[in-house]
């Protein structure tokens, strides 16, 4: 049954209104699949999310064309050099060097598919002001060889009307009409690299659809690599939610390192505090303190919001707050690190220091937004001399210079070792304690024992 309400007038940065008859169904479960198997889907961007959305659809069985303007990022994905779960490696090995994937760098092969999915990232710059630059290039290319008939559905998280702007007007525009020349959708992306409980075809979408007859068709395609779907209104509702779904997390992380720190006035541990409050099964959630959050959506994806509110004039201050104190935490990390060295009797500037894993999560390759790169930036400004190690990551780039991995740790003699991620098969991190003076843990789960070794131990 669906009902029709009056749609209030939405703007975006530029402008827009949503059509204000709305048809609203209302969301659902146990969409019926479409079968793919005859189908040609065009995946645009074949990164983070989007190699892992076409190795799901290939092996649903489509015939997938993965479009990237980044020819190494090909090169890489043919050889198998991308940084995956074993289960989509094991995919990927499968559909490479045959025609259920195929890889190309120009948008030709577009014109030629059932249905378009746009994976691109969405960024911030240094001055946390998105970056459209990918994003409006993957919609102009998709809008110029878009066919009647085409499901195009956009994933990358951006701001509330973008969907309706980058493509819906202009594909009108072009003479084609979503919901009766094509079907136009929004669907966020729910990829959680190098956690293989979240993989996608255990994880609900959340589809909008510049009509409901959008949404459907989005929807039975989508629903053969998601656990389900679940429709909503329109096109901004489904663009909204994504936005709530990462500021929710960016409050509670703040408000968690916030907690660490209190808890530390109080000389009692925090992890402890937040597994206690965790006991109760009504009405929390357990969020855990760290050096700051890193990859790509929680240090960027509120801001698409914040970015777009302050072009109405219309504060967020939960929010605004919120993305400050994740920004500021891996400063707070640097000053810990002072005060360590100081009880210690050792300035900065002559002092030896560790970073003890470097990728912004465990167990992935994957540096974007990691608090370790401005850690060990500002720590060398200090003037001190900063190494790190991690088993994934071979290089990294502080400024103009590339920092390779320190591969001999035991060699010297560390003044301070900083733990910052922490995988799954590292050297174990209490062996840090025979390495350094004093090891400083930011992820607050180091098996650090004080027996197992001289250092002393310190948490963030």
């Amino acid at each position: 049954m669906t009902s029709t309400v009056e749609s209030e007038h939405f703007l975006s940065g530029r402008g827009y209104a949503i059509p204000r008859q709305q048809q609203i169904s209302p969301g659902r479960a146990g969409r019926d699949r479409t079968d793919v198997a005859h189908l040609r889907i065009a995946i645009v961007g074949l990164g983070y999310v989007g190699l892992p959305t076409a190795l799901g659809f290939a092996a649903a069985g489509a015939h997938v064309v993965g479009y990237d303007v980044d020819r190494s990022r090909l090169a890489d994905i043919n050889a198998g050099k991308v940084d995956l779960l074993e289960a989509d490696q094991q995919r990927l090995a499968a559909v490479v060097d045959t025609d259920q994937l195929t890889l190309v760098a120009s948008p030709d092969s577009i014109v030629s598919s059932d249905a378009v999915v746009i994976c691109v990232p969405t960024p911030v710059d240094r001055n946390q002001i998105p970056d459209l630059t990918a994003l409006r290039h993957a919609c102009e290319q998709v809008v110029d060889h878009a066919a009647r008939g085409q499901s195009i559905i956009l994933t990358s998280t951006t701001y509330v009307g973008c969907t309706r702007e980058l493509l819906v007007d202009r594909l009108q525009a072009r003479g084609l009409q979503a919901g009766v020349d094509v079907h136009v959708a929004f669907s966020p992306e729910r990829i959680d690299p190098g956690n293989a409980v979240h993989v996608p075809e255990r994880t609900p979408r959340v589809v909008g659809g510049a009509t409901p007859q959008c949404a459907a068709a989005a929807g039975s395609i989508l629903a053969t690599v998601a656990a389900d779907t679940y429709d909503v209104s329109s096109l901004e509702v489904a663009e909204l939610a994504k936005l709530l779904e990462n500021s929710f997390r960016a409050v509670n992380i703040a408000l968690a390192n916030e907690f660490a720190d209190v808890a530390r006035r109080f000389s009692v541990d925090p992890m402890e505090v937040v597994q206690a409050a965790a006991t109760k099964p009504y009405g929390f959630m357990p969020f855990y303190p760290g050096a700051g959050a890193g990859g790509h959506c929680i240090p960027c994806d509120p801001h698409y919001l914040l970015w777009q509110l302050r072009a109405l004039r219309h504060d967020s201050p939960v929010t605004q707050s919120a993305m400050n104190a994740i920004a500021g935490r891996p400063r707070v990390v640097v000053r810990r690190a002072r005060d360590v060295l100081a009880d210690m009797g050792v300035a900065v500037a002559a002092a030896r220091i560790l970073v003890v894993g470097v990728s912004y999560k465990p167990n992935v390759a994957d540096l974007r937004g990691s608090p370790a790169l401005e850690i060990i930036e500002d720590l060398m400004q200090l003037g001190a001399t900063v190494e790190f190690t991690d088993p994934l990551i071979e290089e990294i780039t502080i400024g103009p210079e590339s920092v390779k991995r320190h591969t001999h740790v035991s060699s010297v003699a560390w003044d301070l070792a900083i733990i910052h991620t922490v995988h799954d098969e590292p050297e174990p991190e209490h062996s840090y304690a025979t390495l350094a003076r004093a090891v400083l843990d930011t992820t607050y789960r180091a098996a650090l024992r004080r027996n197992d070794g001289p250092a002393e131990y310190y948490r963030l």
